[in-house]
């Protein structure tokens, strides 16, 4: 239990240093809150005093950062800004489509409903999707998809996982949702798109046999506010994307909202191998390795499993340096042997279980 939390600790440290490379800061706080949760578990459960303390050093250093996510928009929008509005982040990342490895379909299907139309709105006069939902198993780039467009047309990027949301905003939510989305509007008013990205969308929207006064509230204002977005003849260009690695719990009325529903699968061998490429052109690599074998063996690993065992896969050199006491040599080359042996000890973070729950809710629900 104690190495799994770790694991964890270490996989939503990863994520929230990536994030916020990329400018994603909503985002990239939420993780780096997760990361410090995980991690003051783990230095309770440690007896060690220094290894305690090397703990501690880690989530006060992901404290700071999270602190400067939050002064930073009041610091450039409004020095005056209300409580609950540090969470209404808007972006500007700094990511493109090559970013995103594979996913053809996915990316086709989010042109055609958000690049097309604001090229050409002339040739939607029927209106486009306002409402897409992207599900799929985690780590397999959902969140790239969401920034990879915004960045496309230059939109204003909102970025907030309603996970915190609902932490952060209880008593108060649907105002700050208003907020949220008035905020958008805004931004399209002065002739820019907008793209609001609400990451572990399950979390706000999912089915619930007992509720608080404020989550209904939170769930009706949010659906009022998507049910606006096409009305009275209004064809502005405001996007809602929601990501969710739990579709089925999503509640009825929000599955109608989304018009699209884009599957987001797990890398396939040609994606596989492009990551293993990606990930390995800083490594020493022996002339053992073979990453089309790797990328063969790997087909039920998402894309962050492939970048943790490549993690690993070097750490296991560096750690052999060490206890060697050769700090001052240089580590020999990843050999395959190394990655065999990490996939040996580490396996897919996806189950076969919820993969075939996916697919089955595809079926029923995709929509692209």
């Amino acid at each position: 239990m104690y190495s799994e939390i770790e694991r964890l600790a270490a996989e939503r440290a990863r994520e929230a240093v990536q994030l916020d490379r990329q400018g994603l800061r909503g985002i990239a706080a939420s993780k780096y809150r997760q990361a410090i949760d995980l991690l003051l578990r783990v230095y309770n459960l440690q007896q060690d005093q220094g290894i305690r303390s090397v703990y501690m050093e880690k989530v006060r250093e992901y404290q700071g950062r999270v602190q400067q996510l939050s002064d930073e928009p009041r610091r450039r929008d409004s020095p005056e800004s209300t409580d609950g509005e540090d969470l209404i982040l808007a972006e500007r990342p700094r990511v493109s489509w090559d970013d995103v490895v594979g996913l053809a379909e996915a990316k086709e299907a989010i042109r055609e409903s958000i690049v097309y139309p604001y090229r050409r709105p002339d040739l939607f006069p029927l209106g486009w999707p306002n409402g897409i939902l992207l599900f799929g198993p985690p780590g397999c780039g959902k969140t790239l998809l969401a920034a990879a467009v915004a960045s496309e047309i230059d939109a204003a990027f909102f970025c907030v996982d309603a996970a915190s949301v609902m932490s952060k905003w209880l008593g108060e939510s649907e105002k700050n949702i208003s907020a949220l989305f008035s905020s958008a509007r805004e931004a399209c008013k002065a002739g820019r798109p907008a793209v609001i990205f609400v990451d572990e969308m399950d979390s706000l929207t999912g089915v619930r046999r007992l509720e608080v006064g404020g989550e209904v509230r939170a769930r009706n204002q949010l659906l009022k506010e998507m049910d606006g977005l096409a009305g009275k003849g209004r064809l502005e260009h405001l996007y809602v994307l929601g990501a969710t690695n739990k579709p089925w719990e999503l509640d009825e009325p929000f599955i109608r909202r989304f018009q699209k529903r884009i599957y987001v699968p797990l890398p396939d061998a040609e994606a596989r191998l492009s990551m293993l490429k990606h990930y390995t052109a800083k490594l020493s690599l022996d002339p053992t390795v073979d990453l089309e074998e790797i990328a063969r063996r790997m087909e039920t690993y998402s894309g962050s499993d492939i970048h943790d065992v490549c993690m690993e896969a070097q750490i296991k050199v560096v750690r052999e340096l060490f206890e060697n006491s050769g700090q001052g040599s240089s580590p020999r080359s990843v050999s395959m042997d190394d990655f065999l042996c990490v996939m040996r000890g580490r396996g897919s973070s996806v189950s076969p279980e919820n993969m075939e729950r996916l697919m089955n809710w595809s079926k029923i629900h995709g929509a692209l």
